[in-house]
């Protein structure tokens, strides 16, 4: 039979912070960067029922915040001007199908929104 030896001082609970007591969930959270505060975040479930649908909806308005940009020639973030409900009035533009359930291709417009980013982008560090 093997038989394994710990240190008494391995077996001994270790503190959860400097306070003595576990730190709350929240503390964890990672802090958003300064540029991640004009991205367009992950867009609410009860906008639509399905993950596909939703993406495809932060992809739109997200091509629709980089028209914007370019459009005003101007690199304030201005998603403050949009809503979700903006995103929803535009899906006939981008609906590429009469099947409600996939209205549209998000990887199309994923890569949509990547060009207009970047366009953006590119505007700005000139």
């Amino acid at each position: 039979m093997l038989a394994i030896t710990l240190p008494m001082s391995a077996l001994a609970e270790a503190p959860h912070s400097t306070s003595g007591g576990p730190k709350p969930f929240s503390s964890m959270a990672i802090t958003p960067d300064a540029e991640d505060a004009c991205r367009v975040q992950r867009p609410p479930a009860d906008l639509a029922e399905t993950a596909y649908l939703r993406n495809g909806y932060r992809a739109i308005l997200r091509i629709l915040v980089s028209e914007r940009h370019i459009e005003a020639d101007t690199c304030d973030c201005l998603l403050g001007e949009f809503t979700w409900n903006m995103a929803l009035a535009e899906l006939p533009r981008f609906q590429t199908s009469d099947n409600p359930r996939l209205p549209f291709k998000v990887l199309d417009l994923y890569a949509m929104a990547d060009a207009l980013e970047a366009e953006h982008v590119e505007g700005c560090s000139e």
